[in-house]
């Protein structure tokens, strides 16, 4: 039987292909998934994707699932257990992130009615799909992710520059970064 031909940046492991095979790059509209990339992203910072992937079940349990209305309202003690779990990335300035950027993330829901209505008019409401052949020329950044970069900080937002908001518009199908080799293009 014949292997699928996938992105290299997949291929060192089991978890790798089954997350480029399954999430990467297909639009997500459902606003739990889109606030856990969003937090996985922001975790992401200065590390590997696979660093963060291999941790994503532990931060599932632990981050109430990513609801965002839970940890919008953790405490000290809950940042203070969140700290000592190495089944996380311990970084003081990441966890109080992902407690603000909860918080504001209901304020954008509040706001547009839901965060995938937010979220998604950065690109127009439909993924951008490219027509890569090699790594190199996948951009770490757009137009689109500097103005949704921007915007979300100036909400507030923190961990959300702009090239970790083009991994997020990866990640979430916003763009399509599959090479065109690849069978999920």
């Amino acid at each position: 039987m014949k292997e699928k031909k996938r992105c290299p940046w997949c291929l060192g492991s089991e978890l790798y292909m089954e997350y480029h095979d399954n999430e990467w790059g297909i639009p997500v509209h459902d606003d739990r998934l889109l606030f856990e990339m969003l937090i996985l992203e922001g975790a992401q910072a200065g590390l590997s994707w696979s660093t963060v992937l291999n941790k994503r079940a532990h931060y599932k349990k632990v981050y109430n699932n990513f609801d965002a209305k839970k940890i919008a309202k953790y405490t000290e003690k809950k940042k203070a257990a969140l700290l000592q779990d190495a089944g996380i990335i311990r970084n003081k300035l990441k966890v109080n992130a992902s407690i603000t950027n909860a918080q504001l993330f209901l304020s954008i829901q509040k706001e547009f009615g839901s965060f995938d209505k937010y979220i998604w008019q950065f690109v127009n409401g439909k993924p951008i799909v490219n027509k890569f052949k090699t790594m190199k020329q996948v951009p770490v950044s757009t137009k689109e992710s500097d103005a949704m970069s921007k915007d979300l900080k100036k909400r507030g937002f923190k961990f959300i520059g702009t090239t970790i908001c083009y991994a997020y518009m990866q990640a979430v199908g916003m763009v399509n970064d599959h090479l065109v080799s690849c069978w999920k293009y």
